[in-house]
C-alpha cells in the first residue's frame, strides 16, 4: 500500500494599520476584484465579530494572500477558493487586477504624510520543483520576492528567518507571526503578505482638545477613555440608524470611513446589518458637512489562524488530502497547513 505524504503551504498575512483606498473602485477593469474584496470582507468579517474583545483584521492583507495560493489552485479547490473570495472565474484577470491594485496603492504611498508599503514574498523549499508559471506570475503581478529555505532540516531556521521579514516589512509592528511549531519538515511553500501604513490626517487634531470622557461599551457599561476632538468640513451621513464620517488622510485618495451607531449599545445591531450593499450606499450618500467630531485615541492588536474559518466558509478542499494545487507543482501533494494574520493599529491625533 503506497503512503501519500501531503506536503504542506503556510501563508502569513500582516497589516500594520488600516485604511480605505478612494479611487481604486473607479477602475473598470479592477471593479470585480474590489466588489468581491468587499463582499469576502464582510463575510469574514461576520465569522470573527463573535470572539470576544475589539476585532482588527486586513481583508485586503488576506485577499492578497490567498489570491497567490489561488493562482496554484485547480478543480474544486480551485472553485471554493473562487467562491469564498468572490473572485471572477477567469484565473488571470484576479492576478491582473491585484498587479493593478498594487501599483496603485504604490502611488498613493508616495504622496506627501503617507507611507503606504505593500511587500509579498515566498519561501519555496529548496530543491522541489515548482513551475515557472507559477513563480513568474507570483514575482510578475504580486512583485513578490522570491526565496528558499529547508524546511525539511531547519523548519526553526526558516521560521525565524519569515519572523525577521515580517517585522522588517512592517517596520516591527509584528512579531513572531509564526508561532513555534507553525512549520515543520512537511512544509513546501510559505507565502507571506505584509502591509505597513502610516498616514497623517488631512486635518490634525489638537493634543490640548483630547479630554477624557465616556466610552460607551453598551448601554449599560461604559468605560473613560482619551477622546480626541475638532471642527471639520468632512463627508458625513446621518439616519435613524448609525452615523458615518470620513476623515481623509494626506493627499486625498486614502481616508478611514467610521460608522457609529445611533444608540448606545447598538453596535451589535449595526454589525448584523453590515453588508456590502449597506457600506456602497453609505459611501455614496455621505456629504460634505461640518462636523463636530469625537474619536477615541487607541491602539489594536489582533492574531488570527485563519484555516477554520475559512474551511467554514467553503474553502474546505484546501487544508487537507482533497486539496489541488497542482498548479504550483504539477502534482497534488500541497495543501495549506495554517493561514496566520496579525494586525497591528494606532490612531492618534497626528494620523493612522
Amino acid at each position: 500500500m503506497k503512503r501519500v505524504i501531503r506536503n504542506s503551504i503556510s501563508i502569513i498575512v500582516m497589516w500594520s494599520s488600516i485604511f480605505g483606498p478612494r479611487s481604486t473602485a473607479d477602475a473598470a477593469p479592477a471593479q470585480s476584484v474590489v466588489d468581491g474584496n468587499t463582499a469576502f470582507s464582510l463575510d469574514l468579517y461576520a465569522q470573527l465579530k463573535s470572539q470576544p474583545g475589539n476585532l482588527f483584521f486586513s481583508p485586503y492583507s488576506i485577499s492578497t494572500a490567498l489570491a497567490m495560493t489561488y493562482a496554484g489552485a485547480r478543480g474544486q479547490t480551485q472553485k471554493q477558493m473562487a467562491d469564498v473570495l468572490h473572485f471572477p472565474r477567469g484565473q488571470q484577470q484576479v492576478h491582473s487586477t491585484f498587479g493593478e491594485l498594487h501599483r496603485q496603492f504604490s502611488a498613493a504611498g508616495k504622496q506627501e504624510g503617507i507611507q503606504l508599503n505593500i511587500a509579498n514574498a515566498l519561501w519555496a523549499h529548496r530543491g522541489h520543483p515548482f513551475l515557472s508559471p507559477f513563480l513568474d506570475l507570483a514575482r510578475g503581478d504580486y512583485q513578490a520576492y522570491l526565496n528558499q529555505a529547508d524546511f525539511e532540516t531547519e523548519p526553526e531556521a526558516a521560521r525565524h528567518e519569515i519572523n525577521q521579514w515580517v517585522a522588517g516589512a512592517t517596520k516591527d509592528k509584528i512579531q513572531d507571526i509564526l508561532p513555534p511549531g507553525s512549520l515543520d519538515d512537511l512544509t513546501r511553500l510559505v507565502l507571506a503578505n505584509a502591509i505597513y501604513f502610516k498616514g497623517l490626517w488631512n486635518t490634525p487634531f489638537e493634543k490640548a482638545e483630547t479630554s477624557s470622557q465616556p466610552f460607551y461599551l453598551s448601554a449599560g457599561r461604559q468605560v473613560q477613555s482619551p477622546l480626541m476632538h475638532r471642527t471639520d468640513e468632512v463627508k458625513y451621513l446621518a439616519n435613524h440608524d448609525f452615523q458615518a464620517v470620513e476623515l481623509p488622510y494626506k493627499g486625498g485618495e486614502l481616508a478611514m470611513v467610521v460608522l457609529l451607531p445611533r444608540e448606545k449599545g447598538d453596535c451589535g445591531d449595526l454589525e448584523e446589518r453590515l453588508s456590502a450593499a449597506l457600506l456602497a450606499r453609505t459611501l455614496t450618500q455621505m456629504k460634505q458637512q461640518n462636523v463636530e467630531i469625537f474619536l477615541p485615541r487607541f491602539k489594536l492588536e489582533s492574531a488570527f489562524d485563519l484555516n477554520a474559518t475559512l474551511g467554514k466558509m467553503g474553502m474546505r478542499d484546501a487544508f487537507g488530502s482533497e486539496a489541488d494545487f497542482s498548479g504550483m507543482d504539477g502534482k497534488r501533494f500541497l495543501f495549506i497547513s495554517g493561514v496566520f494574520h496579525k494586525a497591528w493599529g494606532e490612531v492618534n491625533e497626528e494620523g493612522t
